[in-house]
């Protein structure tokens, strides 16, 4: 059973808290287009990600968080001089600092950097269908034109509110000779 994989360029959740800091009291994201995964979307919203060597621009994704995160390629967290453990979404403790600049105030993030382990998105019943349960580690081979590869350690995550979709980073969609649609089948 084949499935999509898609390339998630770097990005920023956030606190309500860290909104309003960063854009202003009472502000409120505004939606640019809707994600493959269930009432998740591109904001219009951008922050700049002050690292240790300089700063590079990231989008904002919503809904706002319980806690605020910024992911990035491993190329990126070297490029501004951040530390970016590898880690699945939401395992922020003791990961990467950095600032995060707005129009209307800063945030310094003691830790919440991260590049995100690459991962498959299921429905249960998806999950069944693929033969894997949450939290299975599995390889995915991707057929791309002169750079097929399999990906090792992909995190399988179940969840009624998720669409069947692997998500990568832009190192390994570059990795991997990824173009717009490219699709991908656990390999045993």
């Amino acid at each position: 059973m084949k499935f999509i994989v898609e390339t998630s360029a770097r990005h920023v959740h956030v606190t309500q808290e860290d909104l309003e800091t960063l854009f202003g009291k009472g502000y409120e994201l505004t939606k640019k287009k809707d994600l493959s995964q269930p009432g998740q979307f591109a904001c219009n919203e951008k922050v700049t990600i002050v690292g240790t060597k300089k700063e590079m621009t990231a989008s904002i994704l919503g809904p706002v968080r319980p806690e605020t995160q910024v992911e990035l390629s491993l190329t990126d967290a070297r490029s501004i001089g951040v530390v970016a453990p590898v880690r699945e979404s939401g395992d922020i403790a003791g990961s990467g600092a950095c600032k995060l600049v707005g129009p209307a105030g800063e945030v310094e993030l003691k830790e919440g950097v991260i590049a995100a382990k690459r991962h498959i998105h299921a429905t249960p019943e998806d999950a069944e269908k693929l033969g894997v349960k949450d939290k299975d580690v599995v390889s995915v081979k991707v057929d791309t034109e002169g750079r097929s590869l399999v990906f090792g350690d992909v995190v399988v995550r179940v969840s009624p509110k998720y669409a069947l979709a692997m998500h990568i980073d832009t190192d390994e969609s570059n990795a991997a000779g990824c173009g717009r649609e490219v699709y991908g089948e656990i390999v045993r």
